[in-house]
């Protein structure tokens, strides 16, 4: 098993750091504080992040078509205007469940979004996954989850790849990218004792799965096909939430983390928690998916 070391590329000590995603344009690193309310955008060549508040938490944002930018939170699916700051209400499918808010979310390599629900209180199997179709139609896809997170597609475009953490499995599920429907959710492999936790996940050229470990110090690499765990990129801070891969040639692994659970000692002994780290690990990325639906 190879390993591979992160290095801190911004110290921006946020309480639940998650959801990144690469923005080609601007060579730039999107990303969110959930529990801070704040949908952020890192300049890696200029060392500088930028924010905006949500007014609310924000499990996630992803890019469209336009500068917009296209987000979930406590209280539904929204816009941000980032010239402005100003913030247009979409679609919110669980106003009947005020202590829920969306989570981990990725479009699929034809532009649909694909979003996921838990508790705030981590209740369980109360949570969903839905999908915004390219008309803007949200629906329900899943039902029974409780913490829904990371999201990845093949190459071949009919497997994705999904994790309700608790499970502590990564599944399978068949996926039409014609129609967008999924079935057959079976488990592709699970995490040992003693790794910690699913979260937030990506894929890379060879299909292989990184998948960023809550309570578990870093991020694994998995062959999905045979669950085999061929490498791990360590990090100095115990809850790692997210991955993606970006740069000017998505060879850089950019990677999220929290701080939310850390007392004084802890910060001691992880002083770069809720920092943006960076590793190279020998292989490349896919680009980040952008939702290209109407709005």
């Amino acid at each position: 098993m190879q390993t591979f070391k992160a290095r801190c590329v911004f110290d921006g000590k946020a309480t639940l750091g998650e959801g990144p995603g690469w923005d080609e344009q601007r060579q730039a690193l999107v990303w969110v504080d959930i529990e801070q309310g704040k949908i952020c955008r890192f300049y890696p060549g200029q060392q500088r992040n930028e924010c905006w508040s949500a007014g609310q938490r924000v499990g996630f944002v992803v890019q469209t078509q336009t500068d917009a930018l296209l987000a979930g939170g406590q209280q539904g699916l929204f816009l941000l205007d980032p010239s402005s700051g100003q913030l247009q209400k979409l679609e919110h499918p669980e106003a009947h469940l005020p202590d829920n808010r969306f989570n981990d979310a990725k479009c699929d390599p034809q532009g649909r979004l694909w979003a996921g629900t838990m508790s705030c209180l981590e209740t369980a199997g109360v949570g969903h996954l839905y999908c915004m179709d390219l008309e803007g139609k949200v629906s329900a896809q899943l039902d029974g989850i409780t913490i829904s997170n990371g999201l990845a597609w093949s190459q071949d475009q009919r497997t994705m790849y999904y994790i309700d953490t608790p499970t502590r499995r990564i599944d399978a599920l068949d996926f039409d990218p014609e129609t967008g429907s999924i079935s057959q959710r079976r488990s592709a492999f699970e995490i040992p004792d003693g790794m910690g936790y699913p979260d937030g996940m990506t894929i890379d050229a060879q299909g292989r799965l990184w998948v960023a470990l809550w309570a578990g110090w870093g991020v694994g690499c998995w062959d999905p096909t045979s669950g085999e765990l061929l490498g791990k990129v360590e990090l100095p801070v115990e809850c790692v939430t997210s991955c993606c891969f970006g740069g000017p040639d998505y060879q850089t692994l950019y990677i999220t983390t929290a701080s939310r659970d850390l007392d004084k000692e802890g910060w001691v002994q992880q002083p770069l928690a809720g920092g943006l780290f960076a590793a190279e690990v020998g292989v490349g990325g896919e680009p980040s998916q952008v939702y290209q639906g109407r709005l």
